[in-house]
């Protein structure tokens, strides 16, 4: 067959994800795509969806994509002349316990923030849209009467139809066989008819994505599951226009089907396909089915469908869907290969999502910058351990259930696939009543309690069991002092002759090499913030970098592809070589000189080398919780040994010692408004809407984004973020809350925490109104839709916890 010898860009795999971005690279003006096909256009996932179409999500990225989608959808045919099969015959989501229904009113609330219409309706108002329903002990239901269903694979060639208006060409019956790379950076592709080159390929090939990427050396945490319909015969009472229904506690949805039900189950316990490889001859698999490991699951959801119990079987269908670790699609500039994008692992909703994922992967391979806020869904953001086959065996069989249900709830915590990255202290903090969550596979604590039985399980958005024990660590910060374990932050030696010049280009703050620690915001030519973290000169040409868990391969490659041939700048990750000991609270410089053989009277910021019992360590006074605090840098091997000198020191200066967790780190921070990149902050905000141009030194004569920022500053900010402080001590936050001034939506809360030294919850939120000032703050107004109601809150420029920072640089 004959291909062309090259293209601008190239799209690996003709499924509805591949097909999307060809569209809108199209629409976006880049004409010379290729799509490459190994078998027919809509193989692989794409042939066999579902096609549900709703809206979704609390978020604003998740509800931008499908609100996005389902709007092109409804569309498309007017454009390319090809139905897409869309029905808007609505969605209706079921609530049979209180933490449901409170999911669903958190979404609802969001959905009305960006125009979109959603509301609750009563158990009898949903059976008068859904008659075969079993209404009993339902509390509620959300209606989306705009959703509904389209037709996959008319779906995929009515975007196929326009990528080919715009001058697409699609190629089927070809495979790619391997990467063309020069100097590390993509430079076209190997296939069964021939290379062809081009300098952006996208690698869009749905469940076979893994084991090509990694002929790039890329590797991707995706792995297939075994997913499930049934489809019935024709069943009295069933109309095509009555909405789908989705009953997530019992993990079913429901749609008409010719007359009958398609009958779909996201399983609690799936199964792994193929994780030894998925073969190519697979592109319209259809397995055999388990019904031994089904029928538990199918008779729990027929008692709200009772019709299914006597209706008949046409068949129980069984298809690959590929899922990742945190259900979360993997999108993007692969780390490892400039040039190289990935768009795959949609965690089956591939049709849901296609319009979204491909208007934004288009933009980024366009402009390099995507368009919304990609921090969660960003391919850097994983683990390389998260792609071994024993790592993925062990975690996707639980994502069917983690994607349908609890995923969406506040006690979330992956059972599967967990102690593989443990801090040197692991153990120490586990026998001193840890309660450990996960980051980047790392084991975390979360608080500690000597009750071996507290649990936040099943509290839902109420007051978790252990507000209380998180409520004396931050206590304890605040009025004595908390030791941290932070090995997790993912950590870096940069050194070279030309270390300082590349990290002043790529850095918003002035990089020093006089030893001072340095916070700072890297940034993308348009001035989005694409990471936050801390440089800290150790000599001349030698300097410490620090970022949040998810940034270990994304950190290492902006600097790679930021340093100019010639240079003499090199990276090496220490993550695993350095523990974080982190003593902070007004009594740390006390305990700390009980240790140290030197003089502790550093500046604020400043680095020193110590001695803790037997042990030399970096020393940086800093803060992540707003008090006089100390981070120490501990060979890992010395780790115990500097613990246990400190926690000696803590009992030696009459300081309890008290063990801290994230909760109260997160709390901590809050109060003081210490942004976290990903939740506060992201790559759609400037350091200027995130309330950062402190951090940036626009007397340096060049760093990437500097144009874009001075631009900025001509002109009033459309957004602002700004510190939030509820009146009612009783109402909590928990983040994507709405924020409304005299009762008009005006932005959202991006996190939140109970701030103990307060008295009532605190956050963080984007206040979306042009030129934001002190005035408009104090003239008040403004309420927090909480789960309680609209909530009384105060807004300010500066954190309400000590606003002039006095008490971390005593």
């Amino acid at each position: 067959m004959q291909i062309p010898s090259s293209a601008e860009v190239v799209i690996i795999g003709g499924g509805v994800i591949g097909a999307s971005i060809a569209y809108h690279l199209t629409k976006m003006g880049v004409r010379d795509v290729l799509v490459l096909e190994r078998d027919r256009l809509t193989s692989g996932t794409t042939w066999h969806a579902a096609g549900l179409i709703t809206t979704m999500g609390a978020s604003d990225t998740l509800h931008w994509i499908t609100s996005y989608s389902r709007d092109l959808y409804a569309r498309l045919e007017a454009e390319t002349g090809v139905s897409t099969g869309f029905q808007p015959v609505g969605y209706l989501q079921l609530a049979a316990d209180k933490v449901r229904q409170q999911v669903q009113r958190r979404e609802m609330n969001f959905a009305r923030l960006r125009g979109c219409d959603k509301h609750e309706i009563s158990p009898r108002e949903a059976l008068e849209l859904f008659p075969l329903l079993e209404p009993q002990g339902l509390l509620s239901a959300l209606y989306s009467p705009q959703d509904g269903r389209a037709n996959p694979v008319d779906v995929t060639m009515s975007l196929v139809a326009g990528a080919r208006q715009g001058g697409a060409r699609f190629v089927e019956g070809v495979s790619v066989q391997d990467f063309i790379l020069r100097n590390g950076r993509v430079a076209g592709v190997e296939t069964s008819a021939g290379p062809v080159l081009a300098d952006r390929v996208i690698l869009a090939a749905g469940m076979w994505s893994r084991q090509i990427a990694a002929r790039a050396g890329v590797p991707l945490p995706l792995q297939a599951a075994e997913h499930y319909y049934l489809l019935t015969e024709p069943i009295a009472g069933v109309r095509k226009t009555q909405p789908i229904v989705e009953d997530a506690q019992v993990y079913t949805y429901v749609r008409e089907e010719g007359g009958g039900w398609l009958f779909g189950l996201f399983e609690p316990q799936g199964a792994c396909w193929r994780p030894d490889g998925i073969p190519t001859d697979a592109s319209f698999a259809d397995l055999p089915p388990d019904w031994d490991r089904l029928t538990p699951f199918l008779e729990a959801a027929f008692q709200r469908f009772p019709a299914m119990q006597t209706a008949g079987i046409k068949k129980l269908f069984c298809g690959p869907e590929s899922f990742t670790p945190d259900v979360a699609p993997l999108i993007g500039e692969s780390p490892e290969v400039p040039g190289l994008f990935i768009a795959t692992g949609m965690n089956s909703l591939g049709i849901l999502s296609a319009g979204g994922i491909g208007h934004i992967v288009a933009e980024w391979v366009i402009s390099g910058n995507p368009g919304q806020d990609i921090t969660a869904l960003d391919v850097a953001r994983t683990p390389v351990h998260e792609a071994s086959r024993s790592f993925l065996e062990a975690r996707i069989p639980d994502a069917l259930g983690d994607l349908f249900n609890h995923a969406s709830l506040p006690d979330f915590e992956h059972q599967s696939a967990r102690n593989i990255r443990l801090s040197p202290l692991h153990r120490r903090l586990e026998a001193a009543g840890a309660r450990f969550t996960t980051l980047s596979g790392w084991e975390v604590p979360k608080w500690f309690s000597p009750d071996p039985a507290l649990t936040d399980k099943g509290c839902g958005f109420g007051r978790p069991r252990s507000f209380e024990v998180a409520a004396a660590e931050h206590l304890a910060v605040r009025h004595a002092a908390g030791l941290f374990d932070k090995s997790f932050m993912a950590k870096f030696i940069v050194e070279g002759a030309d270390a300082l010049a590349v990290l002043n280009r790529v850095s918003a703050a002035r990089i020093t090499s006089d030893g001072r620690n340095v916070y700072t915001q890297w940034l993308k030519p348009n001035g989005g913030i694409v990471a936050d973290l801390t440089v800290t000169a150790l000599a001349r040409s030698r300097f410490l970098l620090v970022g949040r868990d998810a940034s270990q391969r994304f950190l290492p490659s902006w600097l790679a592809r930021h340093t100019q041939p010639g240079e003499a700048c090199i990276v090496q990750d220490v993550t695993s070589a350095y523990a974080i000991l982190s003593l902070q609270g007004p009594q740390s410089r006390a305990i700390l000189q009980r240790v140290a053989r030197c003089d502790l009277t550093v500046p604020y910021r400043g680095s020193f080398q110590i001695e803790v019992g037997p042990v030399r360590v970096l020393g940086i006074r800093i803060t992540y919780a707003g008090e006089l605090g100390y981070e120490l840098y501990v060979p890992t091997e010395m780790a115990e040994a500097a613990f246990e000198a400190l926690t000696a020191a803590m009992e030696a200066e009459g300081v309890p010692v008290t063990l801290c967790g994230l909760v109260a780190l997160n709390s901590l921070r809050l109060e003081k408004g210490y942004r976290d990149f990903g939740a506060d902050i992201d790559n759609t905000d400037t350091p200027l809407h995130g309330g950062l141009g402190f951090a940036v030194d626009f007397t340096k004569p060049d760093f990437i984004g500097r144009d874009a920022l001075l631009a900025a500053k001509e002109k009033p900010l459309d957004r602002r973020l700004v510190h939030v402080l509820l009146d009612d001590p009783e109402v909590l936050l928990f983040g994507d809350e709405p924020l409304l001034l005299r009762s008009n939506f005006c932005g959202h809360v991006r996190s939140g925490a109970y701030g103990h030294a307060l008295g009532a919850a605190v956050g963080l939120a984007m206040l979306e109104l042009p030129g934001v000032n002190r005035d408009l703050l104090e003239a008040g107004g403004f309420t927090v839709r909480t789960l309680q109601g609209d909530a009384a809150a105060k807004l300010s420029l500066q954190p309400f916890y000590d606003p002039k920072g006095l008490r971390i640089r005593v």
